[in-house]
């Protein structure tokens, strides 16, 4: 696909608008009207333009653009001959019309009419002959002074600072673009190239990665997929999120994460979650760790309160998984036994006080 961008159309878009091209077909001079016309991502291919402009109007190629010029401003006179001969022809073939009508029968009316309308004819092909003569030697005989070269050497420390300056309004980075560049030739396939031809005629080629889709900028970094991943082994998806936006880490859209964020990339990227991670540790569920230990599930909750067994939260409603009872776990009654013991305890040391205050 061949796409023509031409400077009247703007040669340097905004950064977050595509585009604005115009498709020419091969072998036709003028461009079509389709359906929808192509458009491409402009941020990575105004950065690179911009660029070029900057490593273009150097000092180096500034110099030798006005070396060109003197060139040229030598050889004027040379020119001046060459045209010159143009006026002589045409004012050759007026003396000669003018000739022939002067020697005409004047009886001869109709001979005379004629050789009079090719005199005429032949006077204004003079007289346009000498305004071209004129005008282009005017033109050529211009120059440039000497504050004009300095002006035109000073574009080059003037334009890269003017270019890059944050408060320059992308209309302006236009109209500078407009005075440099013809158009740009934009032609998409692996890659997309583009090609750009300059006012003075020159050309350079620029070959850019094809822009990304909206999905894939959207996309999550894969650090923080893998943060995510990590992090799973030891915390909820509500905690990861806190975690997340406590390092500064941001989503592919560039929002903070919240649970609910979380949850999706955990499974649009297929990471296990929490809860198998946790089974496939061994951990137990309350109804199985209940039945392990021979006891009731509201035991077991208790047990889980008092630190008796070491719970472990799979999701951010609370719901636990167990560890593995151990030789440290409690057996049934015995946290009850506990409790009596601690309670007579308490009850003698309290009798013991009372008699010797007495």
């Amino acid at each position: 696909m061949c796409t023509v961008w031409r400077a009247n159309d703007g040669a340097v878009s905004s950064a977050r608008r595509a585009l604005d091209a115009r498709l020419f077909v091969p072998g036709s001079e003028h461009p079509t009207r389709p359906a929808r016309v192509p458009a491409y991502p402009g941020n990575s291919l105004d950065d690179a333009i911009g660029k070029l402009l900057i490593d273009t109007v150097t000092p180096l190629t500034l110099e030798v653009a006005l070396a060109v010029q003197t060139e040229l401003e030598s050889r004027c006179d040379e020119a001046e001959r060459l045209r010159s001969h143009e006026v002589e022809r045409a004012r050759y073939q007026s003396d000669l019309a003018r000739q022939r009508f002067m020697h005409v029968d004047p009886g001869n009316r109709l001979v005379a009419d004629t050789l009079e309308a090719e005199w005429n004819q032949a006077l204004r092909a003079l007289a346009d002959a000498k305004e071209r003569y004129e005008k282009r030697r005017q033109s050529d005989h211009a120059g440039l002074t000497d504050e004009q070269r300095g002006a035109i050497l000073a574009l080059a420390t003037d334009f890269p600072r003017l270019w890059n300056d944050p408060h320059t309004p992308q209309r302006e980075r236009k109209r500078m673009a407009r005075l440099l560049i013809a158009d740009v030739t934009l032609l998409k396939s692996a890659e997309l190239r583009a090609q750009i031809r300059f006012k003075g005629g020159a050309t350079h080629a620029l070959t850019l990665p094809l822009p990304k889709s909206a999905w894939m900028l959207r996309q999550t970094p894969e650090t923080v997929v893998a943060e995510i991943n990590r992090l799973l082994d030891d915390h909820t998806e509500g905690e990861i999120a806190n975690l997340l936006n406590g390092k500064g880490m941001i989503s592919g859209e560039g929002k903070r994460f919240n649970r609910t964020m979380v949850a999706r990339i955990r499974s649009n990227y297929g990471l296990q979650a929490r809860y198998s991670r946790l089974r496939a540790r061994g951990m137990l569920t309350l109804a199985e760790i209940a039945k392990r230990l021979d006891i009731s599930t509201s035991t077991a909750k208790t047990w889980r309160c008092a630190g008796l067994l070491r719970p472990h939260r799979y999701n951010d409603r609370g719901e636990t998984l167990f560890e593995q009872p151990g030789p440290d776990t409690p057996i049934k009654y015995q946290y009850q036994r506990n409790q009596r013991k601690n309670h007579a305890k308490s009850m003698s040391s309290a009798v013991g006080r009372n008699s010797l205050n007495s």
